[in-house]
Order: structure tokens, then C-alpha cells, then sequence
């Protein structure tokens, strides 16, 4: 018999703090990075926080409702969401 363990970090378990999101890993880790790390869920309700989904096996987690989505990896590497940068006011011609 040939068992293979993944090397992929999975989350087994999440939780989203006022200041931070924490995972649970599959080896036993625990990780958590700033909440102000994702613009989306800083942004967010309570109810928002609150809802969402594994995806891949545990390789990440999805927000449906404000559709973002965070990786075991990302959060190991240390990778902060992006926040959109503001649109550039269009100049009016004289």
C-alpha cells in the first residue's frame, strides 16, 4: 500500500475575529494574519464574516457574499489582499 500525504496546507477549521482570521491547519497549525489583510472582510458584516465554505479540500475559503477568497498558502506566505486602486478622475477639455 502506497499513502501519499499531501505537502498542501488545509484549513480544518476557520474563525474571523474583529482584528484577525484564524486557522486551524491540518498538521496542527495554527495561523493567523491581520484582519486588515483583506479589504473585503474588513469591510464586512459580522453575518458576512460568518458565512462561508472550504474550498478545495481545505485549500482556501470562500466569502459568497462579498466574494472573496483566501488560501492556506497565501496566508503561510504572508500574501495580503490587493485593495482596488481608485479610479482616475476623467480631466474635462476646454
Amino acid at each position: 500500500m502506497n499513502t501519499a500525504a499531501s505537502s498542501e496546507p488545509r484549513i480544518v477549521a476557520l474563525e474571523v475575529t474583529e482584528d484577525a482570521i484564524v486557522a486551524q491547519l491540518a498538521d496542527g497549525r495554527t495561523v493567523s494574519v491581520p484582519l486588515a489583510w483583506s479589504w473585503r472582510l474588513s469591510g464586512a458584516t459580522p453575518a458576512q464574516r460568518r458565512r462561508f465554505e472550504m474550498i478545495g479540500a481545505g485549500e482556501g475559503v470562500h466569502w459568497p457574499d462579498i466574494d472573496e477568497d483566501i488560501s492556506a498558502r497565501g496566508m503561510l506566505q504572508g500574501i495580503p489582499a490587493s485593495a482596488p486602486k481608485p479610479a482616475k478622475a476623467k480631466r474635462r477639455r476646454a
